[in-house]
């Protein structure tokens, strides 16, 4: 039991990958599988059932919260690519970090008076007396061509992947790892997402909204 405590989520995953067995569930499961599959007893804790459960719940919840997008929530995914780019290209994403702290937030008029407003996006102020329109300071900033971003670094992921959406193994044939990334559709399902990712990894493609395995 002490063993199977002192390891990851992953190694376990792997011992039972190793063993035939599921990978699912939380750690608690994890390692319950492991000593089934070993015909191994569990220990009898002087501790009652009740605090026992809750303690492993909140350790094996804490630990899946930190292996969250983490380079080592799989095995198999060690690292993270990082795109070949050029000077000219690493000082526009730089240029373009630095001027988006500098941008305000442009809020449409009277977005504080009502919730509905201060949901939506913005809206160009009309209206002769319209107190953001005159560029009123305390009325807050309007949007201007001042306020644009760099053209060499638009579009690009801020890791400085050009992003490539793909709906399955056969789209990522198209993508040249060294500057395009892969950002699998929302309407992928998770046994053809399992697929990508596994073909990824081959072709040392970075996936921007991988998940983690379940």
């Amino acid at each position: 039991m002490s063993d199977y405590e002192d390891m990851t989520v992953a190694q376990l995953k792997e011992l039972l990958k190793e063993a035939g067995l599921p990978v699912s569930g939380k750690k608690a499961d994890l390692i319950a599988r492991l000593q089934e599959g070993a015909d191994e007893p569990a220990p009898v804790e002087e501790e009652s059932a009740a605090e026992e459960e809750a303690d492993d719940d909140f350790d094996s919840d804490y630990e899946d919260e930190d292996d969250w997008d983490d380079d080592e929530y799989d095995e198999e995914h060690i690292a993270r690519q990082k795109p070949v780019l050029s000077e000219e290209l690493k000082a526009a994403l730089a240029l373009r970090a630095a001027q988006k702290k500098a941008t305000p937030s442009f809020r449409r008029t009277e977005w504080f008076r009502y919730k509905r407003l201060s949901r939506s996006g913005w809206r160009k102020p009309h209206g002769m007396d319209n107190k953001q329109r005159r560029n009123f300071k305390y009325r807050g900033s309007l949007v201007r061509i001042g306020h644009g971003k760099v053209s060499a670094a638009s579009g690009l992921h801020p890791s400085g992947f050009e992003e490539v959406m793909v709906h399955n193994t056969r789209d990522l044939d198209q993508i040249d790892a060294e500057t395009q990334a892969a950002r699998i559709g929302a309407t992928v399902g998770g046994r053809k997402r399992e697929n990508i990712h596994a073909r990824a990894d081959e072709l040392g493609i970075r996936v921007l909204n991988r998940r983690r395995e379940r």
